[in-house]
C-alpha cells in the first residue's frame, strides 16, 4: 500500500486488526470486474471473515477470537439489507465501545436519511462509483453523497478497482476524505470477462491484473490516494490478521508460525495415551475424535516410542483450512 496520510480505516486493516463483515452477496449491480467468488457472488448469505455466520452474536466471536480493532463491512450491497447492517453494528459498537472503527463499502450513493440512521454506528464511508461516471465525477450523485457523509461526520470517499481511465477522478480529489485504489484482481467469477477485455495475469504467484499498477500511476502520489495491492492483500494484510487469530486462539502445545498458521503432532492411535504423552504437563496434548494432538516436536522426536499413524499438521488458526500434512515415519 502506498499512502502519505491513509484513511482510519486503512490503518487498522494494515496491522490486520480489522474484522471483515461480509453482510450479503446481493447486489443491484453487476460490474465485470468483481472479484467475489461463485459462493458468494448474488446470495444472501453472511461471513465474518472466511466463517460464514448467522448472527451478531457470532460475528462478535470471530471479532473477539481476533482482537478486531475495527469491522469492514462489505459485500454485495450494504444498503440492500440496512437493517442487518445497523443490527450487527449497533452490537459490535456495544460490546468494543465507540473506539472500534466501523467502516462501510457500497456501491450506492446513499442520502441523507439513509446515512443518518448509521450515524454512531459506522464511522467511514467508501463509495464505489461506477466507472461510466468517471468523466463526469464531480457532478453525479456520487460525490454528492460524499459531500453529505462528510457534513454529517462520517469520514468519507471513493473506493475503486485500478481500471483504464481512471484518471478520470483526478477532479473529485478535493471533495474527498481519501481515495482507495485497488488493484484489479483475477477470480474465479470475473475470469472470463477478463479474457474478453484481453487481460492477463501480472504473474503467476498473485492475482494482479498486468498494467493495474500503470493504470494508477497518475493518481498514486496525491497525499489523498491510496493504493492497495494484491500482494499487500495476500502477503501482509491477510498474514497479520491470521497471527491476532493464531495467537488468540493457540492451544499450550500449538506452535504460531510467521505466517500465522499453527503446527501441531497428531497421533491416531484410537486414543490411547502412549507412555511419552503421559509423562507430559497437563494441556500439553488434546484427545479428539479418537486421535491425540500435542507438541509437533513429541510426535518427531520420540516417533519410535509411539506407535499408530503419526504425522505434523500446518493449518490455519482456530481449526481452518489445513495447509500441509507431513507423515512420520
Amino acid at each position: 500500500m502506498t499512502a502519505q496520510t491513509p484513511a482510519k480505516g486503512c490503518v487498522t486493516c494494515h496491522e490486520g486488526a480489522k474484522m471483515v463483515l461480509f453482510i450479503t452477496g446481493i447486489c443491484r449491480r453487476s460490474c465485470w470486474y468483481c472479484p467475489l467468488s461463485i459462493g458468494r457472488k448474488g446470495r444472501d448469505t453472511i461471513f465474518a471473515n472466511e466463517t460464514p455466520v448467522n448472527s451478531p452474536g457470532e460475528a462478535l466471536s470471530i471479532a473477539r477470537m481476533m482482537d478486531a480493532l475495527g469491522t469492514g463491512v462489505t459485500g454485495g450491497e450494504p444498503f440492500l439489507v440496512l437493517e442487518r447492517v445497523i443490527l450487527f453494528c449497533r452490537e459490535l459498537k456495544s460490546a468494543f465501545g465507540p473506539g472500534h472503527h466501523i467502516h462501510l463499502y457500497t456501491g450506492e450513493a446513499p442520502g441523507r436519511d439513509q446515512l443518518s440512521l448509521l450515524t454512531g454506528l459506522v464511522d467511514e464511508i467508501r463509495i464505489h462509483p461506477p466507472p461510466d461516471t468517471w468523466a463526469d465525477i464531480r457532478d453525479s450523485p456520487y460525490a454528492e453523497s460524499v459531500a453529505i457523509a462528510r457534513e454529517m461526520g462520517f469520514s468519507a470517499g471513493f473506493e475503486v478497482p485500478s481500471l483504464p481511465g481512471i484518471e478520470a477522478l483526478a477532479p473529485v480529489l478535493p471533495l474527498l476524505d481519501f481515495l482507495n485504489i485497488n488493484e484489479l484482481e483475477w477470480g474465479e467469477s470475473n475470469a472470463d470477462a477478463m479474457r474478453e477485455k484481453g487481460l492477463e495475469l501480472s504473474d503467476g504467484v498473485h492475482n494482479a491484473v498486468k498494467g493495474a499498477w500503470e493504470w494508477a500511476r497518475p493518481l498514486i502520489h496525491h497525499p489523498k490516494v491510496h493504493f492497495c495491492s494484491s500482494r499487500f492483500k495476500d502477503s501482509v494484510q491477510l498474514r497479520k490478521r491470521l497471527i491476532r487469530i493464531a495467537r488468540n486462539t493457540a492451544r499450550p502445545f500449538d506452535h504460531v508460525t510467521d505466517d500465522g498458521t499453527i503446527v501441531y503432532g497428531l497421533i491416531q492411535n484410537g486414543g490411547i495415551l502412549p507412555a511419552v504423552v503421559q509423562t507430559l504437563d497437563e494441556g500439553s496434548y488434546e484427545v479428539r475424535d479418537g486421535a491425540i494432538e500435542t507438541f509437533w516436536w513429541v510426535v518427531s522426536e520420540f516417533a519410535g516410542e509411539i506407535a499408530g499413524e503419526k504425522s505434523i499438521i500446518e493449518r490455519y488458526p482456530n481449526r481452518g483450512i489445513i495447509v500441509e500434512v507431513t507423515p512420520v515415519p
